[in-house]
């Protein structure tokens, strides 16, 4: 079945409203493996009120998400058995407070179309502000892959697209081992998708046991770059995009190969080197290169 392309493109979704606490910042944190080194004060800094806390900047994937009309399929043709996650992107405009309340607003910007019987995609973008003051916090863009979607009559090429790293050595790496129960702790900061706790709706679903989220993989990245480019200090985020490419299971060792290309800007990728699986590509990190 196609998308629905009217539907879609004129879906004016409501504006959601979140509160979050330090403990909420802190259990998200804990989701993306910090606190495996208990003498690491850096880490400290995102998980400990007392240490002059922060807030980990990719937590802002989380925050104020609306993906309910996704199973719609009457409506917007998709089916949400067959989605998967393609690509993600945060801009920090401000830094993400420790505890606040944000306001959020989800609209659909494009449709990709690959063609009758092949797959869709959906990008969005997520628009975040400080809900009193109405600051900008971040900008999120969600690429959804929707198998089987396409011949609807759109375009079959995005607008914008992530590009690869230099063609050249990496200029650094890092591994980053993360631990068997790592996804029931990520889900605890909002996605309860049983494919990350259920074996059972994981085989089903092809695979052996129980995946970890992508977002959490995505905030692994972040959370090496930060440690490696930017002291660890979250005030200094700037950008951060790549495309999802393979599975990672919960106990498995993610590999950080990365790529100065320029002052502030990063290339990288996120591997699997024990299973030779590239799992995010075409990485960019941009960064504050003020201290």
């Amino acid at each position: 079945m196609p998308l629905n392309p009217d539907y879609l493109l004129t879906l004016d979704r409501e504006e959601i409203v979140q509160a979050w606490t330090w403990k909420d910042a802190a259990i998200y944190a804990l989701g993306l493996g910090y606190g495996d080194d208990p003498l690491d004060r850096r880490q400290l800094r995102f998980l400990d009120k007392t240490q002059q806390m922060q807030a980990m900047p990719a937590m802002v994937n989380v925050l104020g998400y609306d993906g309910t009309w996704l199973r719609d399929e009457e409506n917007t043709g998709v089916n949400y058995l067959k989605v998967v996650h393609g690509e993600q992107a945060m801009r920090l405009h401000n830094p993400l407070p420790v505890e606040g309340r944000i306001r959020a607003r989800t609209r659909i910007t494009e449709l990709v179309d690959k063609g009758p019987g092949k797959g869709a995609l959906i990008v969005t973008e997520r628009q975040i502000h400080h809900a009193e003051t109405g600051t900008p916090i971040a900008t999120i863009n969600h690429n959804i892959f929707c198998r089987g979607a396409g011949g609807f009559g759109g375009s079959p090429t995005q607008s914008k697209t992530l590009s690869g790293p230099p063609e050249r050595a990496p200029d650094g790496s890092l591994d980053i081992p993360t631990p068997p129960q790592l996804a029931l702790i990520y889900r605890l900061s909002g996605d309860l998708n049983p494919l990350h706790a259920d074996p059972d709706v994981a085989q089903k679903a092809g695979f052996e046991r129980p995946i970890l989220h992508g977002l959490s993989t995505f905030g692994i990245a972040c959370r090496g770059l930060m440690a490696t480019h930017c002291g660890a200090d979250g005030t200094r985020v700037k950008y951060m995009a790549g495309r999802f490419s393979a599975p990672i299971f919960p106990g498995e060792t993610l590999s950080i190969d990365y790529w100065t290309e320029r002052p502030g800007r990063i290339a990288f990728e996120l591997r699997v080197r024990d299973r030779e699986a590239i799992i995010l590509e075409n990485g960019q990190f941009d960064y504050s290169t003020e201290t």
